[in-house]
């Protein structure tokens, strides 16, 4: 198994693998230990990385959400990217994807503000959703008093965060409000449907398995959730009138098909979209970019995208 896996990436995965079962030999006592395991395993590829001119945190919305602001320069005024972490929509945080947040900072010379979401299954579907469309209303009506641009704005996430991005665009676009410049959707869980790619990279060697994606929608959606809402499963809404999307598929990974369907569907939609399929890439290699060039290259491509719709300068990474 994982000879189709890019050997940098391979070495990313087995480490994460050994940490996770160092740290977690007896067992998980509850969701929070978890958590705390998944935070401190996937800290030491957080280290390094982009130095930012300046890095808040803030409350912010009706909802009283923590968000963390990092931008690159000192630009006064700088374009946005809101960053939505992925973790099966129950594991995670601000802090694991901090470095790869102030990656597309520096790359695209935005500002990106990482949303402190609520997790499941504490909460259900949608009350992460609403928080998120709650910042971006924050971003629109109180950013300029911050330094952020309100006509300048992209969502993008990993995973569970790209679902959250995608649903957050399709939200806005019902309720008649202006879209979002762009989005960037990093190997999202777009719907439910079992597919090809689910039997052929199950398995713990591609980092996702198919039964831990049952696990992650479960607990989500809960026992009564509406699980044919489009908001929650973005695959079955209409996706017209949605921003320009770019979608980086990682081609080892159980929602590779699901990937591709939903970049088809957003073309076949009218939607602006570009979709990379990564060779060797499994689900999470993102934060592989210590150690990969494939994942430096990726993160390297959804900014030169965002940069182009944002139609900002990244002089913090030049």
């Amino acid at each position: 198994m994982m000879d189709d896996v890019d050997p940098h990436i391979r070495r990313f995965h087995h480490q994460v693998n050994a940490d996770y079962a160092r740290l977690s030999a007896g067992g998980y006592a509850d969701i929070s230990a978890r958590r705390a395991v998944a935070e401190e395993v996937r800290a030491p590829w957080t280290a390094g990385g982009p130095v930012m001119a300046k890095t808040e945190e803030l409350i912010v919305g009706a909802g009283k959400l923590r968000v963390r602001i990092h931008r690159p320069n000192a630009d006064p005024v700088l374009p946005v990217l809101l960053y939505i972490h992925g973790g099966g929509w129950m594991l995670f945080s601000i802090d694991t994807h901090d470095r790869l947040m102030r990656e597309y900072a520096a790359r695209v010379g935005c500002a990106v503000i990482g949303v402190d979401y609520s997790l499941s299954p504490e909460v259900r579907f949608p009350h992460a959703l609403d928080e998120i469309v709650d910042v971006v209303g924050w971003v629109r009506s109180d950013g300029a008093a911050h330094g952020l641009d309100p006509e300048r704005v992209a969502i993008g996430g990993d995973s569970a965060g790209a679902n959250l991005s995608l649903a957050t665009a399709l939200r806005l676009r019902d309720a008649g409000e202006p879209p979002l410049n762009a989005l960037l959707l990093n190997y999202g869980a777009f719907d439910t449907e079992i597919r090809d790619s689910h039997s052929r990279y199950d398995g713990d060697a591609y980092n996702l398995t198919a039964s831990e994606m049952v696990d992650f929608w479960d607990a989500y959606l809960g026992p009564d959730g509406d699980r044919q809402s489009p908001y929650a499963r973005p695959m079955l809404a209409k996706l017209h009138n949605l921003p320009p999307a770019f979608l980086c598929i990682a081609a080892c990974d159980i929602l590779a098909d699901e990937n591709r369907a939903m970049s088809a569907k957003l073309r076949d939609a009218g939607v602006e979209v570009r979709m990379t399929v990564y060779a060797g890439a499994i689900h999470s290699f993102l934060e592989s970019m210590n150690i990969s060039d494939m994942a430096n290259t990726a993160i390297a491509d959804g900014a030169d995208w965002l940069k182009r719709h944002l139609k900002s300068g990244a002089s913090a990474a030049d």
